[in-house]
């Protein structure tokens, strides 16, 4: 009976949505679509909206996996067809070996190394395992009928349509993918913060009796015994900095509020990602619709057929960037005898060869020889600060439990049809498949949630107390990364009963905190999740309790700690938090600095060569500086350029204390020659670029798209704004001139006892990555006047959109 229901409404869909009166050139467009045969029986009917938000709507999940494949392709072909030459190891081969990725599916430095990589994951049929591993611990059918739909409408949106981008116009690498293409897209964003931190450390990996043999087909680096090690401290130091840094480059903001604080009683989601803003991490907006089986809206990770952030009709939910390291390090004690053998419990154990051969353009094919262990690949590198070197008694083995995860889409498909905050839990529970990130979550009852639910290595401090190695000692307390003795079989990660696969932490380890009455993150650990209910008691490897917070974290807590309080909360607060463009920092410090710099004799500061520069129009900027990063703010270019100048070491007067940990460190150390020097120096640097100290942030923070200055809102992590941006310095061109990374897909979501949820989002950087497109940049324009798009969730409002366009799509 519900079969025929669904499929009733369906055909009841096609029928309004054929019929619905369409511009003319819609029309046509949507004509254009049918004429095509089809090839296979698979088909949806996408209606677009404003802005290019396609509403995919089907009968079942391998024809939703159609439309959405084909509805990405149409927006994103380009970069969808890089990230697949990229799990197919074929970067080299097209692009060239020397050549960097662009860091959305690994951190491999080259395209060699990418490659040497992800064809070694395909040659060794991983993939294809955890594809055929029965749920709940592989995918489940829904799941990978999703997948061989979406390579099904890419490839068909391929053959039907001719690419206009630029980027890939032409282009030979631009191919038909299958199912496999697309899983191995989802295995390389679930080992990005574990193998895919270490590829270029894994494929270099080489025994120390190798020497260079340059110009044959087995071409391999140098390495020898004699290589140094370096010290545990600064082996510690540099993986705290990097795994700082990871969280800085891919970070987030959200806050579920409770019914508690709201107007209405019922619960009130922000969710402000920040991520990539060009690249195979974008996020892309659509709704899919199953009816009577699935209706959600939100943003999707390129290659991804379910919806990553977003919300529903009863339930919102977002997610941050974990402090949880989702991997570890085993120390191997190497057999005396042979470099590719190690001992465990006194018996030799012979590693395991891997040789991958990878094309070249222009070039003979170079063969690499890879080396696993029973705990994970050889590495000989953690990022390209961390060296591990494999000398003739010891190496480094890479622990990644997300290696057998291909359980994201099903984890996303739980949300999607939960009526509630307890259904995301359960979602979690019974999936494990989310593996660096944690979730925030509120629904049309009043509830609020936040949990660490990730694939974590099951570490406990006991473990890592008993079985760290030297180097472990130091590491695992100071960045949560354990190097366990690989030579005791006891030193392997233990197994929860409730886990869904052997080596990680059951649900009931996770840090979750319910029903506060708000719940926010912003990337530190799940300690202050609600200031006044910390959570304590879970282990080192998620994250730390009592220590510093970042500025970002401080200035959200501030924030919402008394949005809470004074309550009677709408969507419209939340929708004020996102653009407020407050900046922590400059509450910290802009006056005192203001005030040093206005005591200075003759208004001048010598600056770190040793010139006089006269700052004494400075003084006055930053006395006068609204302490916003709005585009209109005067004066926060100056501030961020003096605040990025400014030694951590010697910042505060007042240090960090666990007991007020909102509210310190602060006071601003104006008394050191660093302080006069940071100023003279950031007074130089405007001046030199003919940028005026008082000029509107928005005139030298900005995009250009199509020729089109773009004003830009928002600050670096470091300042503490909510609405993050990471702008790209170029003095020559007119200050900050682009955007790394920074707010993505946002959405502020609440209920009013409707059916349909209130719903505003924003996808910054728009829905599409060509510049043809008129989806290029036309929400970035709404970015930069701090404006919304009203969801069109349900069916009347979708109808009703001045802007309908409707496209039917066959195989």
């Amino acid at each position: 009976m519900r079969t025929r229901l669904r499929r009733a409404v369906v055909a009841a869909v096609a029928l309004l949505t054929a019929t619905t009166a369409l511009p003319a050139a819609a029309a046509q467009g949507r004509d254009r679509q049918q004429q095509h045969p089809s090839h296979g029986g698979l088909s949806a009917t996408i209606r677009y909206t404003e802005y290019g938000i396609p509403h995919i709507v089907a009968k079942d999940y391998a024809d939703l996996g159609f439309g959405t494949g084909w509805a990405q392709a149409a927006d994103q072909v380009c970069t969808l067809a890089d990230g697949f030459v990229t799990v197919r190891g074929e970067r080299s081969r097209y692009f060239g070996p020397d050549a960097a990725p662009d860091g959305s599916l690994s951190s491999a430095a080259k395209n060699l190394s990418s490659d040497l990589y992800f064809r070694g994951v395909r040659e060794s049929g991983t993939v294809e395992k955890l594809l055929a591993t029965p749920a709940p611990a592989g995918p489940s059918r829904q799941a990978r009928d999703l997948m061989r739909g979406f390579a099904a409408g890419y490839n068909t949106w391929l053959r039907q349509n001719r690419i206009t981008d630029p980027s890939c116009k032409g282009a030979a690498w631009v191919r038909p993918v299958t199912e496999l293409d697309v899983a191995a897209r989802g295995f390389a964003l679930a080992v990005l913060g574990g193998q895919g931190r270490g590829v270029d450390g894994i494929t270099a990996a080489q025994p120390p009796t190798t020497t260079a043999t340059t110009g044959t087909r087995d071409a391999r680096p140098t390495t020898t015994a004699a290589t140094e090690t370096p010290s545990a401290e600064d082996t510690a130091r540099a993986a705290r900095e990097l795994l700082a840094a990871d969280s800085a480059d891919m970070g987030s903001n959200a806050v579920a509020f409770s019914g508690a604080t709201t107007a209405n009683g019922r619960g009130l989601l922000l969710g402000n990602p920040h991520y990539p803003w060009q690249g195979g991490r974008r996020f892309w907006q659509s709704q899919q619709t199953i009816p009577g089986e699935l209706n959600v809206s939100g943003g999707s990770l390129l290659g991804s057929a379910t919806v990553s952030i977003g919300h529903n009709a009863r339930v919102a939910w977002s997610h941050t960037v974990a402090t949880g390291v989702p991997l570890n390090l085993h120390q191997l004690t190497l057999d005396p005898a042979d470099p590719t053998a190690y001992l465990v419990d006194g018996e030799s154990e012979r590693m395991t060869r891997r040789t991958v051969t990878v094309e070249v353009q222009d070039g003979v094919p170079v063969t690499r020889t890879q080396w696993w262990t029973r705990y994970g690949p050889v590495v000989t590198s953690f990022g390209a600060s961390v060296p591990l070197p494999w000398t003739t008694t010891t190496a480094y083995a890479l622990g990644d439990p997300n290696a057998a995860n291909l359980r994201a889409s099903d984890t996303a498909l739980g949300f999607s049809k939960a009526r509630g905050t307890a259904d995301v839990l359960k979602s979690l529970q019974r999936t494990q498949g989310l593996p660096w990130v944690n979730t925030i979550a509120a629904d049309a009852a009043g509830h609020s949630l936040f949990t660490q639910s990730q694939v974590l290595p099951r570490i406990t401090d006991e473990l890592a107390q008993r079985c760290s190695t030297p180097l472990g000692r130091v590491t695992y307390p100071s960045a949560g990364l354990a190097v366990l003795d690989g030579s005791r079989g006891d030193c392997a990660p233990g197994s929860d009963a409730d886990a869904v696969q052997p080596g990680i932490f059951g649900p009931a380890k996770m840090p979750t905190l319910a029903d506060a009455p708000y719940a926010e993150n912003s990337n530190d650990s799940a300690w202050l999740a609600n200031a006044e209910r910390p959570l304590t008691g879970y282990e080192r490897i998620f994250g730390t309790t009592g220590t510093q917070r970042s500025m970002r974290t401080r200035g959200a807590i501030e924030d919402v700690a008394a949005l809470a309080q004074r309550g009677d909360l709408t969507v419209r607060d939340l929708q004020r938090q996102q653009f407020a463009n407050r900046v922590p920092a400059g509450d910290l410090i802009a006056a005192d600095a203001a005030k040093a710099c206005a005591a200075l004799p003759g208004g001048t500061a010598t600056g770190s060569g040793g010139k006089a520069v006269d700052v004494s129009e400075a003084c006055g900027v930053l006395a006068e500086w609204d302490r916003t990063a709005n585009t209109d703010s005067r004066g926060a270019l100056l501030f961020d350029r003096l605040w990025r100048r400014l030694p951590a070491a010697q910042l505060w007067k007042v240090p960090f204390s666990a007991s007020d940990p909102v509210g310190t460190p602060n006071t601003l150390n104006t008394d050191t020659a660093a302080f006069t020097a940071a100023l003279a120096d950031t007074v130089a640097e405007l001046r030199a670029a003919g940028i005026a100290l008082d000029s509107p942030l928005g005139e030298h923070q900005f995009v250009v798209r199509n020729g089109k200055r773009i004003p830009v809102p928002g600050g670096t992590e470091s300042l503490g704004v909510w609405n993050k941006v990471e702008p790209v310095w170029d003095a020559a061109n007119g200050g900050y001139t682009e955007v790394s990374t920074g707010s993505s897909y946002i959405q502020a979501v609440g209920w009013d006892g409707s059916r349909c949820p209130v719903a505003r989002t924003l996808l910054t950087y728009s829905q599409s990555s060509n510049p043809g497109s008129p989806h290029y940049s036309d929400q970035t324009g709404l970015f930069s006047q701090e404006r919304w798009v009203t969801s069109r969730f349900c069916e009347k409002d979708i109808l009703s959109s001045p802007s309908l366009r409707v496209v039917r799509v066959r195989s």
